[in-house]
This record gives structure tokens, sequence and C-alpha cells, in this order.
């Protein structure tokens, strides 16, 4: 098969290249614009209690205010507000009600904190608008530049709530995928010139990740999302830059490596663009078809946004892979010998002393090679006990010194931390019988009991008097992990419990939206997981024909997950001093560093079972495994970890944590676990690794065609 399709890409380079420029126009020409969303509750299905909440407050409060933002006011100096300033704050908000964008109904100033230290104006949402549309954030930054002119003297003000909030992560995600971008462009650009010194290699990836594969992989995903109703988050654009440029420039590099090595051993181009691809388009097509059949696993989580990132990312790494099977020989077909210049040594086989040095030791002494590595790997991977997973992911996808996060740090300074976002909890007659005002009233008695409450605002029928809202103030921050134990256990406990006969109590808001994020996300570890790794292994199993390779392979690649894990907190939690990190962190790096680490593994083992082909005994061929392919992977190993590490360059806490634990598992992957690990295991176990195939066994060589 792979020898059929480098004939079709040596033969008929402009085929190909044309058929690639028709997908470009149809996709591009057809595709629905890509959108993505803020709203953490449109990641969580429907059964959930905060969704079923927020769903029954929209059907029996649909004329209620909604808060569209909050305006917090307080001194450049840190005193106390004087009747002066509280004179000026009422002028300025006077000045603004009337002239908020078309997405606020109108703002008013309420008295200032107790303490004197802060007053905040309310600024109330549109009937007719989400929230996190182009008209809500569009009033966002009206608001914010009408203030910049009304706002005098020793006044200061920030902007902040749940609009304000999604649009300054909107602009953090656009600054993100810049910075990102640019950055991964420039190091995947200097490291082709140091390893290649070639001109025209360096400018591929540019050429046919940024002009061609981006546009056709973001067209599909726009119209996956649309076919299947998926919400995406404004990280899947970061993210996909990263994997298309990281996971491209890899199979690239599996493919010009095998291609310079058939030019140096004389064979005319298009019979080393041929063999090339015959040789490297197995290991390439497997590894791209476990990292796609991990993406696609997602599909099985509870949470809308990874429901929707695993197809996305999967459609991606599909393009990238046909890409790399088809397009990319093909332009080497084209380009020929020009493609190296202006390097002159590209035909002089290098020495590989270093590679050759490990390859030898390692083949001497496995054992050794095998209980070092996977001890570092096993000590760090005890560190990932330590991991607390936090769930606010509007603060963790935003600058810290972001309007929103700073003007909310503000409002703390003057009132509970509770009250910047307080916990909804109805109470519903099931019966279609009116609430009484005794039952209200002891409901909301109830409620004020229950540990972790500061206050309970007083009920609020609905017009049906069937639903009444109690808006719950709790003592500590709405995403602190005490506020989500508080409303997860003795909070929603008291209001079931509390619920007369004939009602029931949903407890709502953003802290229950968190509560129930960890709840899918226990779930998904459960299910995601497994499934992943069993349908990675049959690849494995399948590509080497083996029964016992595909247990240790895994076995080192999940060493790798937790030794990831491990390290990132540790970095994070206990050097850098966060609380946590968002628990979105470990199904990433579980599918990056499992799915890409079986990459390196696939063609580590692939070229170690080349080499027992040879006639090499186990230990021969693992030494000769790691002198050839040892400079393949770590080439792509650096260049991969460097393009996800350009995510800790994005500004907020979840890219960056991110791109530090994406980064580092991918070195783990490359330089650990792929290098050492894997083939020194697979010496020690000898002919028993390939068993019952037996792929290793030496094979005749074919007829020379006539």
């Amino acid at each position: 098969m792979f020898g059929a399709l480098g004939r079709l890409a040596s033969r008929r380079p402009w085929f190909v290249i044309a058929a690639w420029v028709v997908i470009y126009v149809l996709v591009v020409a057809l595709a629905p614009k890509f959108e993505s969303t803020q709203d953490q509750a449109d990641f969580l299905p429907r059964h959930y209690e905060s969704i079923k909440a927020a769903e029954l407050q929209a059907d029996e409060f649909p004329s209620e205010d909604t808060t569209g933002a909050i305006v917090v006011f307080d001194r450049k100096d840190g005193e106390k507000l004087s009747e002066a300033d509280t004179a000026e704050i009422q002028q300025v908000v006077d000045g603004l009600d009337g002239k908020l964008g078309k997405a606020f109904t109108g703002i008013q100033a309420t008295p200032p904190s107790e303490n004197g230290l802060v007053q905040i104006a309310v600024v109330g949402l549109s009937d007719d608008v989400t929230g996190y549309d182009d008209a809500s954030f569009d009033s966002v930054e009206k608001l914010r530049e009408d203030l910049t002119d009304a706002v005098t003297g020793d006044l200061q003000y920030g902007v902040t709530g749940q609009v304000a909030q999604g649009y300054d992560q909107q602009e953090s995600g656009n600054n993100a995928l810049l910075i990102v971008g640019v950055a991964t462009v420039v190091l995947i650009v200097l490291l082709l010139a140091i390893i290649f010194r070639s001109v025209l290699i360096c400018l591929l990836p540019i050429v046919t990740v940024g002009a061609i594969l981006t546009p056709i992989s973001m067209g599909l995903i726009a119209t996956a999302n649309k076919l299947f109703d998926l919400k995406a988050s404004t990280d899947v654009e970061t993210i996909l830059v990263v994997v298309l440029y990281g996971i491209g420039t890899d199979y690239l590099l599996f493919f010009l490596f095998r291609y310079r090595e058939r030019l140096r051993e004389g064979e005319e181009k298009r019979e080393a663009v041929a063999h090339a691809l015959e040789r490297a388009g197995e290991a390439i097509a497997s590894a791209g078809g476990a990292v796609i059949v991990a993406f696609m696993a997602l599909i099985l989580s509870s949470l809308g946004i990874f429901r929707s990132l695993g197809p996305a990312l999967a459609i991606a790494v599909a393009v990238t892979l046909l890409a790399a099977l088809t397009l990319i020989p093909a332009l080497a077909t084209l380009l020929g010998r020009a493609l190296f210049w202006p390097s002159k040594k590209y035909l002089v086989e290098p020495k590989s002393a270093r590679f050759e040095a490990v390859g030898r030791s390692l083949g001497r002494h496995p054992g050794r090679y095998a209980i070092a590595s996977g001890g570092v790997l096993a000590l760090l991977a005890l560190a990932a006990l330590t991991f607390n997973p936090t769930f606010d992911l509007g603060s963790s996808g935003t600058s810290d010194t972001a309007e929103s996060a700073v003007a909310l740090k503000t409002l703390e300074k003057g009132y509970p931390a509770g009250a910047t976002d307080p916990t909804v909890v109805l109470l519903h007659s099931t019966d279609d019988q009116p609430l009484g005002q005794d039952a209200m009233t002891e409901f909301g008695t109830a409620l004020s009991a229950a540990k972790g409450v500061a206050q309970v605002g007083p009920p609020t029928p609905s017009k049906s008097g069937t639903t009444a809202s109690y808006s719950v103030f709790l003592n500590g921050d709405p995403a602190s992990d005490a506020s989500i134990a508080d409303v997860k256990g003795p909070i929603r406990t008291a209001a079931h419990d509390a619920a007369p006969d004939g009602t029931e109590a949903l407890v709502g808001g953003t802290t229950s939206i968190f509560v129930d994020f960890q709840a899918a996300m226990n779930r998904d570890y459960s299910v995601v997981f497994p499934v992943a790794a069993l349908i990675i292994a049959v690849i494995l199993a399948l590509l080497l024909r083996s029964l016992v390779a595909p247990w240790y392979l895994m076995a080192s690649v999940g060493l790798g997950f937790g030794a990831t894990l491990g390290a990132t907190s540790l970095v994070f939690q206990n050097l850098l001093g966060d609380s946590g990190l968002i628990f979105l962190l470990p199904i990433y790096i579980y599918l990056f560093v499992v799915a890409l680490g079986t990459d390196y593994n696939i063609l580590m083992v692939a070229r170690l079972r080349e080499e027992a082909r040879e006639g090499l005994d186990s230990r021969n061929a693992a030494a000769e495994a790691v002198k050839h392919a040892g400079p393949t992977i770590a080439a792509a190993g650096v260049i991969l970890a460097g393009t996800f590490g350009s995510l800790m360059l994005a500004g907020n806490s979840l890219l960056s944590s991110m791109g530090f634990a994406l980064s580092f598992g991918i070195i783990v992957s490359a330089f650990v676990t792929s290098m050492f690990f894997t083939p020194a295991l697979t010496a020690l176990i000898g002919r028993a690794a390939w068993w019952p195939g037996h792929g290793d066994e030496k094979r005749e060589a074919a007829p020379a065609e006539v």
C-alpha cells in the first residue's frame, strides 16, 4: 500500500498537488465560519443538576434581569471613598444610563461597601442576547471606553462580571493565538535550519501547514461542529495551531530522514521518494492512527469541551497524516535535490557518534538502562498523587492582568468573595401548586444554616408562583475548592432535604457547574482513559503482529503520563505556589503524551524490528535502532516539545500549565521512554517480544524486478 502511494506521489506529483488544491478550494468556499463559546454551561450535558437549574430559571424567570457586568470603583490611593467620591460615582452612573450598548438594559449604583473601600454599579443584560456574543462583547468595549472618559481625579474603575470575563477571555485567546503561532513558526524554522541547513525545508511546514492544512482543517472542523452541534472552547484554535505544526513537522521529519537516507545510498529521487515512503509510511500511518483514535475516544466524554475537541484534533491529524503520505512526497519529488539547498553535505552520512555510542552501551547493558529510565519515571509519577484540580475555566483562560480579573480582586476588598457570583437555588413545585409563603421562608432558613453559606437573600417567586429563586452568598470565593466542596455536600444536601413534599430543590450557578464538572471529569477518567489505551494497544498489536510488545509499550507511555503529571504538579503547585491546576490537564496530558509518545515508540520499535529482520539478535538490533532512529526521534521530539512549549507564552494559567506539561511529556517520551526504556526492555525480552507473529524473523530478499 505505502509502496503504491510512494510510486503515485513520485511518478505523478502534479496530479497529487492538483488534488490538494481542489480540496482546499472546496473546503474554504463551502465550510461555515468556525465559532466558539465561553459559556461553561455549554460543556455539560442536561442531566446534571446545575444545567437543570439553569433551564428551570430560564423557563420560570424569563424577564428577570440578568447581570451583564459589574463596574467596580475605588480610589487610586487605596483610601476609603469620601462623600464627594460617592457623589461623583452616582454622576458617572447617571451619565451612562440610557447610553449603554444594545446588550445592556440599564445601570444602577449600590451603596459603598461596609468598609468604604469599594462601590459597585450593576449593569443589566438584555433578554435577547446570550452574554457571549458579538453584541455583548461590543457593549463591554463601549462601556469601558465611556468609563475612561467619565472617571477622573482620584477615582478608578474596572469592569468585571461574566460577560466582561468572557470578552477578556476571547481577547486573551486571540492574543495567545498570535503569540503561539509566531513563536511556533519561528521555532520550527530555526530547528529545521539547524538540522538540515536548508531554506526550502524550513519553509515547507509554513507552506503546507500554514497555508494549506490549517484552512482545510478549520473548515472541516467547523463543518463537523455545525452538523453534530458540537461546542468548541476558545482555546481550540490555539491548540490546533500547535498540533498541526508540531505533528506535521514530526511526520515531515519521519519522511525526510528516510528520503535522505535513500539518496545517500545512491538512489535517484523518484525511487528514493517511493522507497522512503514504503519504509516510513507504515510507521507514519500507525503513529497517526494511534493519535486519531486516541483523540476520537473523547467523543465518549460527558463534557462538551472534550466531545468537540476530540473530533477537531482527530480531523486535524487525519488531514496532516494524509498530507504526509501524499503531498509531502509529491513536493519532494518536484523539488528533487534542490530541497536540501544550500546544504552541500546532505549526501554525507553523519557519524552519529553519540547515538552510536548510546546504542552500543544500551545493547551491552539493557538492564541498567531499563532500571534507570524506569526508576526516574516512577519517582516522578509518584508526585502525580499531589495533583489538585481546579474548575474555573473562565479565570484560567484569562490573563491575571486582564481588567475583569483585576476588578474582581478589587471587588473582594470590600465585599465577601461569594458576593461576586451568588449561587442560585430554586425551589420548584412538582404538582403545579403555588408555593406557600411559610414553605418558602422555612426553606430559606434551612439554607442559611448550611455550612459555607454567608447569607441567603429573600425568595423571589415566579409569576406562576410555582417556583422561588434564592440568591445564596457563599463564605468563600465561588471558584475555590472550599466553596465547591460546600456546594457539593452540605448546601445541596440542605436544599434537597429542606424541600417540602410536592417540591424539588435545584442548586444552580457557577459553583454548582464546577461541582458537576468534577463529577463529569471523574466519569470521563474511568471511560476515556481505558478506551483510548485499549484502541492504541490494538493498533500496536496489529502493526507489530505481537501480543507481548503492546503491553510493555503501553506501560512505558503510562509511566510517561504519570511522570509528566507529577512534574507539572511539582513545578506549578509546589515551586510556583499555585493552589491547583485546571481539571482538564490530565486528559490533555494523557491524550497527547500517550498518543504522541506512542508515535516515537512505534518509530523506534519499527526500526528495531527492521534491524532484527536483517539478522541481528535483540541486543544488537536495539543498538542499531538507537543509532539510526535516535536522531530522527530526537529532532522530532525537540521540535514538538518546542511547539507545545510555545503555549507557555499565551499569558493564561491554562495554556501555560498545558504548554509546560505537554513539552515536558514529549521530552520524556522522546528522550527517556523511546530512546532508553522501550529499546532496553525489547532487548531484555528478546524474541518473546514478537510473539506470536515473530515479525523480527529474517526475511529473504525480494527478487529484483525485470
